[in-house]
């Protein structure tokens, strides 16, 4: 399908502190109510963990290697965690409880296994990977539509369902890999990210990106050459993308983490990064070597006092030069 320009957005797992600031701020203004409770269009994943929802990498979908398209599994309401509410009635007013309690008793919920990782002392390991929906340049939902209800907007790419035509035939959730894509059986229509374009319309970026505390986030067109996605993604080619290999051809990158070293039995630093490259490379492809040493060299560059155009766009000195919409 052919748009006119594509909004894309670049993510710096180096600096998210996985504050949760950026799914607050999504939630509050999409998805607290209505049939959405257990959605979260962006939220923040300790890595390695099993993702939100539960185990959503082996659920299936996307496109195999001859284009054909996947369709996976529907995860179930405990793969996304029930939502709950709390006693707060009786705890709270009428005291005829004396503990505040969760009217079910939660198993999963989003970001669930926080902060776990992997690896033993002193060697563990983990990191934080916000996902929102990709907005992908082949998007395996839209290819999934019988109705055809999910499209893309000609003027920036991003992937929306036309809540009118909607069915609630639910193969769009099925066939997005990244299961970023919702059913809301209140109202039997399938939801998504929309990449807060109301906001985009307005010369505003998504509001994960401006309440970012972290400023790991750049919004941008992929054809500004001036701007810092055209920089991050094709110039330094430092930013990748999430399961490439399911063939959607996303638009959200990430710039890969840097790893501290692995520490000996004496306590000596050894020439071993504390995150295994094989398990970076599964998750964003055979490059993450070649960015992470262009990452160094440039760090390097900006310890001796040199100029480094990549560090200074990610350090992101003014925050609203992150976001170039125009």
């Amino acid at each position: 399908m052919t748009v006119k320009r594509q909004l894309s957005m670049v993510l710096d797992l180096n600096k998210c502190i996985g504050c949760q600031t950026c799914t607050a701020a999504c939630k509050l203004m999409w998805t607290n109510r209505n049939g959405r409770e257990f959605m979260y269009w962006n939220n923040v994943e300790s890595q390695p963990g099993k993702g939100y929802p539960r185990d959503y990498e082996n659920m299936g979908g996307g496109f195999d290697a001859d284009g054909a398209l996947r369709l996976g599994r529907h995860p179930s309401q405990e793969d996304y965690g029930i939502p709950w509410e709390y006693n707060y009635e009786e705890a709270l007013m009428t005291g005829t409880d004396p503990w505040l309690r969760p009217h079910v008793k939660p198993t999963w919920g989003a970001n669930w296994d926080e902060d776990e990782g992997l690896g033993d002392y002193p060697n563990s390991y983990y990191f934080y990977l916000p996902r929102l929906c990709n907005h992908c340049a082949n998007p395996a939902c839209l290819a999934a539509c019988s109705r055809n209800a999910i499209y893309k907007r000609q003027e920036d790419g991003i992937v929306l369902v036309d809540q009118e035509r909607c069915r609630g035939y639910r193969y769009c959730v099925n066939a997005c890999p990244y299961k970023k894509v919702y059913f809301n059986e209140q109202i039997s229509k399938s939801e998504k990210c929309i990449f807060c374009y109301p906001r985009i319309e307005k010369g505003l970026p998504t509001a994960c990106a401006q309440q970012c505390v972290g400023r790991i986030r750049w919004i941008g067109y992929r054809d500004d050459e001036e701007g810092p996605i055209h920089l991050l993604v094709e110039k330094h080619k430092v930013a990748l993308p999430l399961h490439a290999e399911w063939g959607t051809e996303p638009n959200v990158f990430y710039i890969p983490p840097t790893s501290p070293p692995k520490f000996g039995p004496n306590g000596e630093e050894l020439d071993e990064p504390r995150i295994p490259l094989a398990y970076l490379e599964s998750l964003f492809g055979p490059r993450v070597s070649e960015v992470l040493d262009t990452l160094a060299a440039e760090r390097q560059l900006k310890a001796e006092g040199k100029d480094s155009e990549l560090m200074d766009t990610l350090i992101g000195f003014k925050h609203s030069e992150m976001f170039k919409l125009s």
